[in-house]
């Protein structure tokens, strides 16, 4: 009895095989490699740990930077409260020599503040008065914007002098000749 042989191709029939002639019998492929597959699912896996990571930083820096997790000590410092008013020390008015032979009679008042217990000695209150004033010319001393500027840095130099017990002064006596 003779025996019959069969082929089993995945090809057409009458195609040409890439490696030889038509129907020719090709090997059966090898079973497919195992770490091909898990190669890929590795990658994924570690793109989406990665994903997960960016995620979590950005929400972190959101959750500390602007959000409600920002801490108490970066908000802005608050302002020191203004101080309160207490009681006005007057100084006797003084004449303070000014430039070409004039002179300005200036008298003061100091605004205390309220935590003031005894009343300062106005000795450095004059001192630096005339110490601003004098040399200056009647034409500085009358112009608005040059007596404010004065003033102005009067008050620091008081407040600076009595360590923040006086916090404005008053000129409660103006007079050039």
């Amino acid at each position: 009895m003779p025996i019959e042989q069969r082929v089993i191709s995945t090809q057409k029939i009458g195609a040409r095989n890439p490696s030889g002639g038509v129907g020719s019998i090709k090997a059966a492929p090898a079973e497919p490699e195992k770490g091909k597959g898990k190669g890929k699912s590795k990658k994924k896996i570690v793109l989406i740990a990665g994903a997960v990571v960016v995620l979590l930083a950005g929400a972190a820096a959101y959750w500390f930077l602007m959000g409600p997790g920002k801490a108490a000590s970066d908000a802005a410092p608050a302002a020191p409260p203004a101080p309160e008013a207490g009681v006005v020390l007057t100084v006797d008015p003084v004449s303070v020599n000014l430039s070409d032979g004039h002179y300005l009679r200036l008298g003061l008042g100091l605004q205390l503040t309220k935590d003031v217990a005894e009343a300062p000695d106005p000795a450095k209150a004059l001192d630096l008065a005339i110490a601003l004033y004098s040399g200056h010319t009647v034409a500085e001393v009358s112009d608005p914007a040059t007596r404010d500027a004065l003033k102005a840095q009067l008050v620091t130099e008081l407040s600076d002098a009595y360590e923040g017990e006086v916090m404005d002064v008053y000129l409660t006596n103006f007079v050039t000749q």
